[in-house]
């Protein structure tokens, strides 16, 4: 059942309450003081709140309100004050009821003006990048799009790199990122919506799916729980993550993360809903499955042979990744009998002085080289590969001198960790990483049935796990043979339909074959 999990935690409990600062859905005097007074203390100690009070047509007395760094000061001085405060009074209507619809067809050379007569949506618009302007003896305000102000133009990926693809990347503005997906799927079908989640905050957060493809009743569920959302704070697309989803413990991601607007664009050609969070340069978009996030953006991009070649080696590294170390510490510790005798000797002599068993040696350089790897993170990029490389080295060769550990326990958690990395999505990776320290200790209590009954435990997990309603094997559990086209390997792009996993309609990729 869609949704499973989630009902016991429908009212988020709030982190930051403060029921002083909601508004109730108060409305506009006509008194022009009385509005100004009202919006004065409503921003009461804001040194960024701009007031500009000025006459229009020389005559009537009007002031406009802005957040100084969210809107276009050029644009402001140009189209909005220069036409007002340069009319004559023989223009203005004597009627104050064609006055409102007077400045905002005739005066205002901005296309984005909306009136609104209630206070806390233009307290909302304000803080969105919107300049308000109150005009006496006017029961409405005109709220004009002004956002503007400094913000980091569209760059590559910095997290996700690519050989083949496009070099753009989302931002932290929402407009630009909704636009970068509307440049690659031109279609009225694309649907974006916008929600506000966030007492304090208030961060706009769009929901993105393309009609008639998306299954309805997975769009219903996203949007229904987004809406459910009863929090303060909302910074990144990482708290819509956490609050929604199915499954919290799982170690496993049942969401798309990624800032690359051409992985997003076909992960929504396949029937998949996206949701861009206002201030994250991180999309996030479900239901996905096990294959999916072993798939990088440019296996569509390269022939067919060398991308299966590829994907071909992503999965035997992503089985190192994940047993490799609790493999040698069984057959070390409780199977030597498995191990090749001239191998069996070079491990025994390398391991003649190391007062550790296998598997606290393990542990310990798993550990070390996962804490070398998250103060390469965390360091400058200037600084921190040299950490994670060096540091990893420096520290890998002491280690052995100094009769810790054994040369071939190191070569054993350097080939490890260099075989993560070739998992395609960071947070899919980090499942290989946690599951690789309960399967140590299994391997290191009960040898190869430890490990078995390890992986049996995992499978068993992925079997009952969906993203969505999707199973997260799917479509290898349940087989779908159209859906094998694109697992484990991919078909010629002339064979494939790309259609959503979620039971949508189809849409086929016409060519030759």
């Amino acid at each position: 059942m869609i949704g499973k999990g989630f009902g016991r935690r429908k009212r988020v409990r709030k982190v930051f309450l403060d029921k002083s600062t909601a508004h109730q859905s108060e409305r506009l005097s006509s008194s022009l003081e009385e509005n100004k007074t009202k919006l004065l203390a409503i921003f009461d100690s804001c040194a960024d709140a701009v007031f500009r009070p000025f006459d229009i047509g020389g005559q009537r007395h009007a002031f406009l309100l802005y957040i100084d760094g969210l809107i276009d000061n050029a644009q402001l001085d140009e189209s909005l004050l220069k036409p007002l405060m340069s009319g004559t009074a023989s223009e203005m209507p004597h009627d104050d009821s064609e006055l409102l619809p007077f400045l905002q067809n005739r005066l205002i050379m901005i296309s984005q003006v909306k009136r609104t007569a209630e206070w806390d949506r233009i307290e909302r618009e304000i803080l969105h990048g919107s300049v308000v302007i109150c005009v006496d003896n006017q029961a409405e305000a005109l709220v004009v799009g002004l956002a503007g102000g400094n913000t980091r133009s569209v760059d590559e990926p910095a997290s996700e790199s690519t050989v083949r693809g496009s070099r753009d990347s989302f931002t932290e503005i929402l407009s630009t990122n909704t636009s970068l997906i509307r440049r690659r799927v031109r279609s009225s079908r694309l649907k974006i919506e916008l929600l506000t989640v966030g007492e304090i905050t208030r961060t706009d957060v769009a929901i993105a799916y393309l009609k008639g493809i998306t299954n309805e009743s997975t769009l219903r569920e996203i949007k229904s729980r987004i809406q459910a959302i009863e929090i303060d704070v909302v910074l990144e697309s990482g708290y819509i993550e956490q609050l929604i989803e199915e499954k919290t413990y799982s170690p496993f991601p049942q969401f798309l993360v990624t800032e690359r607007p051409d992985y997003l664009a076909a992960a929504l050609l396949q029937g998949q809903v996206a949701i861009f969070t206002d201030g994250s340069p991180f999309a996030i978009s479900a239901p996905m499955t096990f294959w999916g996030f072993m798939q990088a953006g440019e296996d569509y991009y390269e022939r067919v042979l060398y991308i299966n070649s590829i994907r071909v080696i992503r999965f035997i590294f992503a089985m190192i990744a994940l047993l490799l170390p609790s493999l040698y510490v069984a057959l070390t510790t409780f199977h030597q009998q498995m191990i090749p005798t001239n191998l069996l000797l070079s491990i025994a002599a390398a391991r003649e002085g190391v007062p550790f068993p296998a598997l606290v040696e393990a542990m310990l350089m798993e550990v070390t080289f996962e804490g070398l790897r998250e103060a390469g993170v965390r360091l400058p990029k200037q600084v921190g590969q040299a950490v994670s490389i060096v540091g990893g080295l420096v520290v890998g060769q002491a280690a052995v001198q100094a009769g810790i550990v054994s040369a071939p326990m190191v070569i054993v958690v350097s080939l490890t960790g260099i075989a993560s990395f070739t998992i395609p999505r960071y947070n899919f990776s980090i499942a290989f990483r946690l599951l690789r320290f309960p399967l140590i200790i299994l391997a290191g209590m009960f040898g190869l049935y430890g490990v078995s009954i390890g992986l049996v435990v995992i499978l068993v997990h992925l079997s009952g796990l969906k993203s969505f309603g999707v199973p997260y094997l799917f479509p290898v559990a349940p087989v779908t043979w159209q859906g094998l086209k694109d697992a484990l390997f991919r078909a010629p792009l002339w064979t494939l339909y790309l259609h959503p996993q979620t039971g949508g309609k189809k849409l086929r990729r016409k060519g030759s074959g």
